[in-house]
């Protein structure tokens, strides 16, 4: 069980990486599209984009607790 464990971490690491990367882009995106195409929402909507990211990382850190218990 400890090995679905570390697995399941090293899936919610993975996922912060990735959730970091897309917001980054994504928050570039606006900013440069509020300056020069004409968009009107604020450059901190690129925000959004985290939350089901961290939701994905809540669950597999609460897997990873749960299957770290030992079972006896």
């Amino acid at each position: 069980m400890k090995t679905i464990s570390a697995l399941f971490l090293v899936l919610a690491v993975i996922l912060s990486h990735i959730m970091c990367a897309v917001t980054a882009y994504n928050y570039c995106d606006m900013k440069w599209g509020i300056k020069y195409a004409g968009y009107s929402a604020p450059a901190s909507a690129a925000f959004l984009t985290a939350i089901p990211y961290a939701a994905g990382i809540l669950v597999c850190v609460l897997l990873a607790v749960f299957f770290r218990k030992k079972i006896v």
